[in-house]
C-alpha cells in the first residue's frame, strides 16, 4: 500500500514509522520537480549552441546512456530496496562505502546555501515586475548611470561602451549602484559592504515558504508537488508559444540547434556534456535515494526511471527553444548576431531575458511568467534537498526524530541556522560568496567522485548480479545486462575520467572576467569541494580502525553485512537475503 503507515512501540513511547507516498503520482511528481530544475532552463541551452548545436546532443546522449540512466536507477532502486535514506542505506548494503551517503548531504547542505538565494533574486525580480513599466527597461530610475542605454531599436545599439538598463538593474540590485555611485560596487569578497534589506526579506520569505512545503515530511511535500511540478511546465508552454511567435524565432532555433560536428573533437565539449548529465539527472547527491525510499517495495520503478529520464532531457530541449526563441527575437530587435545576447546562468535569467521581455507588447505578463516559471523550478529541488538532509538525520537516529513535533522542530532549527549563515549574501558582496559555493562547494566534480565510489561499492563490493536479482523480484523485470556492464565498468571509468579532465582543465574562479579573488578565498573553496570528497576514505578508514577482529574480518564485515536484527527498518533480514514480501508472510 502506498500510503502505508505504522507505529513501533518502544516501552510507553512511540515512534512513527517512515511511511509511504501516498501514491505513485506523488513520487513521479516529486522526482520530476527536483530532476527538472535551473540546469534545464538556463545551462543546457547555452552549452548546446556553444558546443556545436545539435551536434553537442552526441555526447550528451552517450552520458545519458552510460551514466545518467543507469545511476538515475541504481541509486532510485538502492533507496527503495533498502527503505532507508541516503546514509544508513550504506549500513545495510556496504557499511565502508557510508562515507558516500555522508559526502552527499554534505554537497546537499551546500546546494540549499545556493539554491535560497537565487529564489530570493527571482522573488525580488517577480515583484518588481508588478511595476509598469518595467524597471529594467527604462534609463529614468534613481539607480542609473549617464551611461544607461535603452536597447530596444537598432539606432541604440551603437553605443557600444554603455551599459543596457537591464544591466544596470541587476548591478543596482546586486551592489547598490546608484546614480552617484556613492556606495560604488563592492571592491571583492574582502569588502562585502552593507545588508541589502530588501534582499534579506525575500531570503527570508523563501525560506519560510519552504519550511511550510516540508514541515510535514513526505506527507506535506507529496501534496506540494501537484502544484510546484507541473505549473512550470505550464509556463514554460505559455513562454515557448509566445517566443516561436516572434519577429526573430526562427533564426534564435537555428543558432541553438545548428549542427556543427566539428567540435565533437573538443575534449571540453565531452566533459560540458558528462557535466550536465550529472547535474541535470540529480545523481551522485543522494536525493533519488531518499525519495525512492519511501515507495514500496513492490513499485515497479525500472521503467518510472526511463520515462523520468526522458523527461528530464526532453525538457531541457524544449527549454532552448523558448529560451533562443526569444533571444533570437532581442537579437533581431537590436540588429546584432545572437552570439552577442546569449547567455547561461544568472545572466541569463536576470539580464537577457528580462531585457527581452522589456521589448515585447505586454511586457510584464511574460516577466511574471517567466520568474514563477523560475521561483517553482529552483523551489522543487530546494525542499527536496532539505528532504533529504531531514530524512537523512531522521534514519540515522529514528528514535529521537521519530516522535511527535521532533521533525517539526529540527526542520525549523535547520532553516534558521541556513538562513543566518546566508546573510552575508545579502551585502553589496554576496555575489563572490554565491560564486565560491556555486563554483567549489556545488560543482560538478564532486557529484562525479561521489559516483565513482558509488559505481564500485553496488557494482562491485555489493554484486551488479546481485542487485540485478533484487530489481527483478521487486518489480518482475529482470533489468538489461548493459546496466550490469555500466554499473561495474562504464559508469566508474567515464565518471573517474570525466573528473580527472576536470581536475587538468581547472580554471581558478574570477568575476566578470576580471576580479581575481585572493587566495584564502580559493583556499575556502577547495576546503568545501574537499569537504565532501574526503569524507569517503575517511569514514571508511574510521570504520576499519574501531571495528573488531582482524582485518580480514574486519574488512568481511564491513564490505559484506550480516542483516540486522532489531532493526526498525521493516523486513530488513529477509531483504538481503533476496526473498519476496509473500515469502516474508
Amino acid at each position: 500500500m502506498w500510503n502505508k503507515k505504522r507505529v513501533l512501540k518502544l516501552g510507553q513511547d512511540a515512534v512513527d514509522e517512515r511511511g509511504h507516498w501516498g501514491s505513485k503520482v506523488e513520487f513521479l511528481l516529486a522526482v520530476a520537480g527536483n530532476i527538472v530544475g535551473l540546469g534545464n532552463v538556463w545551462r543546457f541551452p547555452y552549452l548546446c549552441y556553444k558546443n556545436g548545436g545539435g551536434a553537442f546532443l552526441v555526447p550528451y546522449l552517450v552520458f545519458a546512456f552510460t551514466c545518467g540512466v543507469p545511476l538515475f536507477l541504481l541509486e532510485t532502486f538502492v533507496g527503495q530496496h533498502t527503505q532507508e535514506g541516503g546514509i544508513t542505506c550504506w549500513k545495510k548494503l556496504c557499511p565502508v562505502a557510508e562515507g558516500i551517503g555522508y559526502g552527499g548531504l554534505l554537497t546537499q547542505i551546500y546546494g540549499c546555501m545556493s539554491y535560497t538565494i537565487i529564489l530570493a533574486w527571482a522573488l525580488f525580480y517577480l515583484a518588481f515586475s508588478f511595476i509598469s513599466p518595467l524597471p529594467w527597461s527604462t534609463c529614468d530610475n534613481y539607480w542609473n548611470t549617464a551611461d544607461c542605454v535603452i536597447v530596444t531599436t537598432r539606432n541604440l545599439t551603437n553605443h557600444t561602451k554603455g551599459n543596457s538598463a537591464a544591466m544596470e538593474f541587476w548591478e543596482m540590485f546586486l551592489f547598490a549602484l546608484c546614480r552617484h555611485r556613492v556606495l560604488n560596487i563592492s571592491g571583492g569578497i574582502e569588502e562585502i559592504g552593507n545588508i541589502r534589506w530588501e534582499v534579506l526579506l525575500c531570503l527570508l520569505t523563501m525560506w519560510v515558504i519552504c519550511y511550510f512545503c516540508i514541515w510535514k515530511g513526505v506527507k506535506s511535500t507529496g501534496k506540494v508537488v501537484y502544484f510546484t511540478a507541473t505549473f512550470p511546465y505550464v509556463t514554460l508552454l505559455i513562454l515557448l508559444i509566445r517566443g516561436l511567435t516572434l519577429p526573430g524565432a526562427k533564426q534564435g532555433v537555428e543558432f541553438y540547434l545548428l549542427p556543427d560536428p566539428s567540435r565533437l573533437t573538443d575534449p571540453q565539449v565531452w566533459m560540458d556534456a558528462g557535466s550536465q548529465v550529472f547535474f541535470s539527472y540529480s545523481i551522485g547527491g543522494g536525493n533519488l535515494i531518499v525519495l525512492g525510499s519511501y515507495n514500496p517495495r513492490s513499485n515497479n520503478c525500472y521503467k518510472d526511471c526511463f520515462w523520468l529520464c526522458l523527461l528530464n532531457s526532453c525538457t531541457s530541449v524544449v527549454a532552448g527553444f523558448a529560451v533562443f526563441s526569444v533571444l533570437g527575437f532581442m537579437a533581431h530587435k537590436q540588429g546584432v548576431p545572437i552570439a552577442e545576447v546569449a547567455e547561461s546562468g544568472p545572466g541569463l535569467a536576470f539580464v537577457a531575458y528580462p531585457q527581452a521581455v522589456a521589448m515585447m507588447p505586454l511586457p510584464n505578463l511574460w516577466s511574471i511568467c517567466f520568474f514563477v516559471m523560475l521561483i517553482l523550478l529552483v523551489l522543487d529541488t530546494q525542499f527536496v534537498g532539505i528532504e533529504e538532509v531531514m530524512t537523512s538525520f531522521t534514519d540515522v537516529f529514528p528514535t529521537v526524530m521519530r516522535r511527535a513535533g521532533r521533525h517539526e522542530c529540527f526542520l525549523l532549527l535547520f532553516c534558521l541556522i541556513c538562513f543566518l549563515l546566508q546573510i552575508d549574501m545579502t551585502t553589496m558582496g554576496g555575489m563572490y560568496i554565491f560564486q565560491i559555493f556555486d563554483y567549489y562547494a556545488c560543482n560538478g566534480a564532486c557529484l562525479l567522485f561521489l559516483c565513482v565510489f558509488k559505481s564500485l561499492a553496488v557494482g562491485w563490493i555489493f554484486g551488479a548480479e546481485r542487485l540485478c536479482g533484487i530489481i527483478e523480484e521487486m518489480t518482475g523485470d529482470r533489468p538489461n545486462p548493459f546496466f550490469k556492464i555500466c554499473w561495474r565498468y562504464i559508469s566508474p571509468l567515464v565518471s573517474l575520467g570525466t573528473f580527472i579532465y576536470y581536475l587538468i582543465g581547472y580554471q581558478p574562479l574570477t568575476f566578470n572576467r576580471s576580479y581575481v579573488y585572493p587566495t584564502w578565498a580559493y583556499v575556502l573553496g577547495w576546503m568545501m569541494a574537499l569537504s565532501s570528497i574526503l569524507l569517503v576514505p575517511i569514514w571508511a578508514l574510521y570504520k576499519l580502525s574501531t571495528a573488531k577482529g582482524t582485518l580480514s574480518q574486519r574488512l568481511h564485515g564491513l564490505c559484506w553485512p550480516k542483516p540486522p536484527e532489531g532493526s526498525l527498518a521493516r523486513n530488513t533480514e529477509t531483504m538481503l537475503q533476496h526473498t519476496t514480501e509473500e515469502d516474508q508472510e
